[in-house]
């Protein structure tokens, strides 16, 4: 049964050309009352009719005409209406704050080769690093949604390892939750006026993904261990792990980034309403 007054939250939004040649948006809404997830298709016509800001990810919608499919999973959306414009992200003062507690860390590694490679890989990149998504749809997915990330990540392992009875090189696991997604300022393109995010084609071209990316710098390094890490973060190979952790007879840290990064990905500021307050 639809509820008209329904009111969702957009979790992504993205045009794209029909085989006619017109442009069509994907929108994908969840349900504020019950989480459910609603496919939306917007045709050329609407989209003309479309803002970008309207259209921002985390906004608050409700939706005044559309066509359904039975389950009322997917639709055909002519026109919403905003009830509740979201933040594009969090603000320059916070991002620099995590960043520097990020370097904070790093300057705290007594590996001095380590240390310089990392400092030094971030300060290279530290625009693209602040402002960047952690992911198109994920999670984390708003303007310096990857420092925010990032910095749970270091925090979550600095948690945790003093508490685990198996042996790790704790520089090297803080090293890989810095870098595990450090691909990530290339994979993805965001609009700082709009909050829209989008694929960088040329860096598909180029990497599989942004994984492979973070795997090859740290081997070209020479820190073969957090490229391992890096590697296996995604779990499952079909999640997008170069090494799947249902390999047998993997060594411990193998697993030890996969996990940190699912608790922030799944526990973390996830959704940009998440830091309203």
């Amino acid at each position: 049964m639809l509820d008209k007054n329904a009111k969702y939250e957009i979790m992504s939004f993205s045009i794209g050309d029909t085989k006619a040649g017109t442009k069509m948006g994907k929108m994908q809404l969840k349900n504020l009352e019950n989480s459910s997830i609603l496919n939306c298709v917007l045709w050329e016509e609407t989209l003309n009719r479309t803002d970008d800001i309207s259209t921002r990810t985390g906004n608050i919608i409700k939706i005044i005409t559309a066509s359904y499919n039975e389950k009322y999973n997917n639709c055909l959306l002519n026109n919403f209406e905003v009830c509740e414009y979201a933040t594009l992200g969090i603000d320059e003062d916070k991002r620099q704050e995590c960043f520097n507690k990020i370097i904070d860390t790093i300057n705290e590694f007594k590996d001095e080769k380590l240390k310089s490679f990392v400092l030094n890989t971030l300060n290279q990149n530290k625009e693209k690093f602040m402002t960047s998504p952690a992911a198109k749809q994920m999670h984390h997915n708003f303007i310096g949604g990857l420092v925010l990330h990032t910095l749970e990540c270091v925090e979550i392992a600095k948690t945790i390892l003093p508490k685990l009875k198996k042996e790790l090189n704790t520089e090297e696991v803080l090293a890989a939750a810095i870098l595990h997604d450090i691909g990530k300022i290339f994979e993805y393109d965001i609009n700082l006026e709009s909050g829209m995010i989008e694929y960088n084609e040329q860096f598909r071209k180029d990497w599989l993904t942004h994984s492979q990316y973070g795997y090859s710098l740290c081997m070209s390094n020479g820190f073969y261990n957090i490229a391992k890490m890096i590697a296996a973060h995604h779990g499952r190979a079909d999640w997008g792990a170069m090494i799947d952790l249902g390999e047998r007879d993997l060594e411990p840290f193998y697993y030890i980034i996969h996990h940190i990064d699912d608790l922030s990905a799944k526990f973390g500021a996830t959704s940009v309403n998440d830091i309203k307050n």
